[in-house]
């Protein structure tokens, strides 16, 4: 090059070559022969600089084995075809570059295609291919044919996108040759174009209004799937029959080395897929988990499936007695009755010893002794920076200090303030007429699942001449009956005769009571008791709800006809006007629980509602359409319930002040909604954590107001520190009504847990609003849901390593932030009762552990952090920065348990609740020092 600094231009020389190009500049049949020119251009720069003699010789070879399938003697081809064969199959290749052969033939890729097109068909051999498939032998396969295989490898490394050339070639081939044997990258090759080919055929038929034939990209599918199976592609196994839409296909290619990472994989899976996919993976799951004698597995399925004849099934399958009792440990958890007429095995399933063995665990941990509410509230920590006001004994802070002792005493049945309180000494007489009601339902916490001692202590108020007091007795006699079942059906001989009573506290403690104390049992007898109330219009609206509510209870998850159609024909029969009142959620409630986690199957009632014209039509329909869908983490009804917060409903200009405001409520229900759906999957829980913080900002006071309840929900008894801290932000909001649901809500997540910052945080706000009556009264609550059961009881609804959802806790959860979508006409009025809801999701967070003949067998145990091993290679550890205890043991939400030593095998293959052990026969003593990695 050469030019002049003084401005004038540039000269550029021309190369010598360059004119030859414009020769070439003709038109072309198609692109290839460019790509073939690019290809050939790259392997001269290639072979110019650094071509080996061994490569050169390679390259020689086949360039000559190209030449000779040019050739018009069909005798050289088989030859030439075999040898190349064996040189693609045996050449290595590092991680980073093509095999040497394959980009030696990448040039003559186009002539490769344009000669296996020219060479005949073989009818016979084809024919025996296509009708035999699998049992053609070896020898009777055609050059074609093979031409066709080897084009199928060359075509990973030449192939247009869009064209699937290396399965074009390997279907055309219809080689019955294990593909595997090309190596693991062309098999992943052509799994991927198995996937694309199969939608692309699927959408063509759809438009065409024909059903697409998939059989040969299935057929040919499957035999990928044991190359993938024995060389830890489980993954890939189950994404490509996924894309197949044939994942129970699977089930006969897993074996006893496979089985475990298979089905993690695909349980794993459910979350994120639509139906019906996500039923099928659990239903494969099972039938996997089945083949191999898993039992406590595909119990567990079973019942994520809520299928009732499957749950059976499983029950009864072991034939050792000591499975038989772990299988009865797991289904009492869940609160599913199955029949059976073993007796040892029905005192599991009643959860008869749950009292019992929670009484032991407190002693173990060493918290038996009854905890006062100085010692919860913790005053003399308080920053008294304002004097306190003068009426502290105000009944408003006695009625706190009932469900604070009642919450933090829960289980344990020797609180001083009831139980245990000198004669004519009751807390209950701190109170004023409707703090009575709650002062007496207290005991029924303090005594909860004690059906013995508590049902005596009870019978003191329950013929008290106080109405209020009455009627809190029959209230705590459902509340000890949660979650247990006995013979004596005590909690229904008692309240069933003050269902219809005249006095309105006596008949709504009676149906609620019966609500609580049977919860999931789904009994027919009770049903005949309580719908009445429902279909009979003369009654108010708050019984006809509290009826609807209790039944929700009863028949949760069961899709029951009959209460579907009695709260219907009544939201359809009752006046707009009554329908309005705030007992209507509850009306609504009761039916959406009907359907809690049952997808689909609400589809019918849904459309019934959409013909109900007063509001509460809209807010039935967004909160069935949100159980339904309950823990799922569907992303699709996700975006349908922000839809429904995106309206701005009541902020027209003021010009028609007389107009009536629109009803805004189911903004509130598609708010917690959104925490509902996401609260099975941990990805969906914090894109929905972001989602709040955008209500927050922009939202109506309506939706404002529900946000800090759906956090409540999302992380219950799980105290992470974000959501602690936005709460904590959302707790001195302008609004109060969002500052007291963000109050309860801290209680919410921190429930059971002692957390001391949480702790903290509570008693700095006790002192902030110690001027707000309604405020303070709500801090006392959240102090006494930390602290709950003195940090022995949780509420999430999640368990079995959060594999398993609790429709009655999740009930139980959802009547209680339910009453907060107004707490001013709810809690803060005198249905504070309502606080009581919430024991329904409690349950003990304990591991415990039992011998084969069911004594207590204290065992050394690791509990950490638990860790996501889905689709990790190798043996990973499941839980992280762990510590060893001596069983019984405590477990977080989000924590893990796994025996320190091999001396026993468990039965269950998660280690929470109730486990049994057995002796393992082949450990040895002396190998408990070596014991590290297990």
């Amino acid at each position: 090059m050469s030019g002049d600094p003084n401005g004038v231009p540039y000269a550029i020389e021309v190369r010598s070559d360059d004119p030859k190009k414009k020769d070439d500049d003709k038109p072309k049949d198609a692109g290839a022969d460019d790509a073939v020119a690019k290809a050939k251009a790259e392997l001269k720069e290639d072979t110019a600089d650094d071509l080996s003699e061994e490569d050169a010789a390679l390259k020689g070879e086949l360039e000559m084995l190209v030449e000779r399938l040019k050739e018009s003697d069909s005798s050289l081809y088989r030859p030439a075809l075999e040898t190349l064969r064996t040189l693609i199959r045996t050449s290595t290749s590092s991680m980073t570059s093509v095999p040497k052969p394959l980009k030696f033939l990448r040039p003559h890729y186009a002539d490769l295609q344009k000669i296996q097109e020219s060479w005949p068909d073989s009818p016979s051999i084809l024919s025996s291919v296509t009708s035999a498939v699998g049992l053609t032998s070896e020898p009777s396969i055609t050059d074609k044919s093979l031409f066709a295989e080897i084009l199928s490898v060359l075509a990973m490394t030449y192939s247009d996108s869009g064209k699937r050339e290396t399965l074009k070639y390997r279907l055309t081939g219809g080689s019955e040759e294990d593909p595997g044997l090309w190596g693991h990258e062309y098999v992943r090759h052509l799994a991927a174009e198995l996937g694309e080919e199969f939608i692309q055929r699927q959408t063509a038929a759809t438009e065409d209004n024909t059903t697409a034939d998939t059989s040969d990209l299935v057929s040919l599918g499957l035999r990928l799937i044991p190359f993938f199976l024995t060389h830890n592609g489980e993954a890939d196994a189950v994404d490509l029959l996924l894309e197949l839409e044939s994942i129970s296909a699977i089930i006969p290619h897993v074996d006893e080395n496979t089985y475990a990472r298979v089905c993690l994989y695909m349980v794993s899976c459910v979350s994120l897929l639509p139906p019906p996919d996500d039923v099928q993976f659990l239903e494969t799951a099972r039938e996997i988990y089945r083949k191999h004698a898993k039992y406590t597995e595909a119990l567990t399925l079973s019942l994520r499936l809520q299928d009732k004849e499957g749950i059976q099934k499983d029950f009864e399958a072991p034939k050792n007695p000591h499975m038989k009792r772990q299988l009865a440990y797991i289904l009492a958890r869940q609160q599913v009755v199955v029949e059976t007429e073993d007796e040892a095995l029905l005192d599991i399933l009643n959860n008869t010893q749950l009292s019992e063995n929670f009484k032991t665990f407190g002693k173990d941990l060493n918290v038996t002794e009854p905890k006062s509410l100085e010692d919860i509230y913790k005053t003399h920590l308080e920053d008294n920076r304002s004097t306190a006001p003068a009426n502290v004994d105000s009944a408003r802070q006695n009625l706190a200090g009932t469900f604070v002792n009642a919450f933090v005493n829960a289980g344990f049945g020797n609180d001083k303030l009831m139980v245990e309180a000198e004669e004519g000494q009751s807390w209950i007489y701190k109170n004023k007429d409707h703090g009575m009601f709650s002062a007496a339902a207290s005991l029924g916490v303090s005594l909860l699942w004690d059906t013995d001692v508590g049902l005596s202590q009870i019978d003191k108020y329950a013929y008290a001449t106080e109405e209020h007091i009455k009627a809190g007795a029959m209230l705590a006699n459902g509340l000890i009956h949660s979650g247990i079942r006995t013979e004596m059906d005590a909690a229904l001989a008692l309240l069933s005769e003050h269902v219809e009573s005249k006095s309105v506290p006596l008949r709504v403690a009676a149906i609620i009571g019966i609500g609580i104390a049977y919860a999931g049992t789904q009994r027919e007898d009770i049903r005949e008791i309580l719908l009445p109330a429902i279909s009979d219009t003369s009654v108010s609206l708050e019984i006809a709800a509290i009826s609807s509510l209790a039944l929700g209870f009863i028949f949760v998850g069961s899709c029951d006809g009959d209460v579907t159609m009695a709260v219907l024909q009544t939201m359809m029969e009752r006046e707009e006007k009554e329908l309005k009142e705030k007992w209507g959620r509850f009306l609504s409630l009761g039916l959406a629980l009907l359907y809690l986690g049952r997808q689909d199957a609400s589809d019918a009632t849904i459309e019934t509602l959409k013909a109900v014209e007063s509001p509460i039509g809209k807010q039935a329909l967004v909160l069935v359409d949100v159980c339904s869908f309950a823990g799922t983490g569907n992303v699709l009804k996700i975006q349908q319930m922000l839809s429904h917060c995106h309206d701005h409903l009541n902020t027209e200009k003021e010009e028609d002040k007389e107009k009536e405001k629109e009803d805004d409520l189911h903004q509130a229900f598609a708010v917690m909604g959104i925490a509902l759906i996401a609260m099975g999957e941990d990805v969906g829980a914090e894109m929905s954590i972001r989602q709040f913080n955008h209500l927050m900002h922009y939202g109506e006071p309506v939706i404002r107001r529900s946000v800090p309840l759906a956090l409540g929900i999302l992380s219950a008894s799980n105290p992470v520190l974000t959501i602690l801290d936005t709460l904590s932000r959302y707790s001195h909001d302008n609004d109060l009504q969002v500052a007291l649901n963000a109050i309860f809500a801290m209680g919410l997540v921190g429930a059971g847990t002692n957390n001391a910052r949480l702790a903290q945080m509570l008693r700095q706000l006790a002192s902030y609003y110690s001027k707000e009556p309604d405020c303070l009264f709500m801090v006392r609550i959240a102090q006494g849901l930390v602290h709950m059961g003195k940090g022995t009881i949780g509420i999430n609804p999640f368990h079995t390593d959060r594999s398993l959802m609790s429709p009655v806790a999740v009930a139980g959860l959802l009547a209680t932030i339910t009453a907060f979508t107004d707490a001013g006409g709810f809690i803060l009025d005198k249905s504070h009762w309502m606080l009581y809801f919430i024991v329904m999701a409690m349950y003990p967070r304990f591991l415990i552990t039992f011998d084969e003949e069911g004594n207590l067998l204290p065992v050394t145990v690791r509990v950490g952090t638990a860790v996501d091993v889905v689709g990790q290679a190798g043996k990973p550890r499941t839980i992280s920065g762990f510590q060893t205890h001596q069983t019984p043991v405590r477990l977080g939400q989000l924590e893990r348990a796994e025996l320190a030593t091999e001396e026993f095998i468990s039965y269950s293959h998660v280690l929470e609740g109730y486990v049994v052990l057995s002796k393992n026969k082949g450990f040895e003593k002396e190998e408990e020092g070596m014991d590290t990695s297990s």
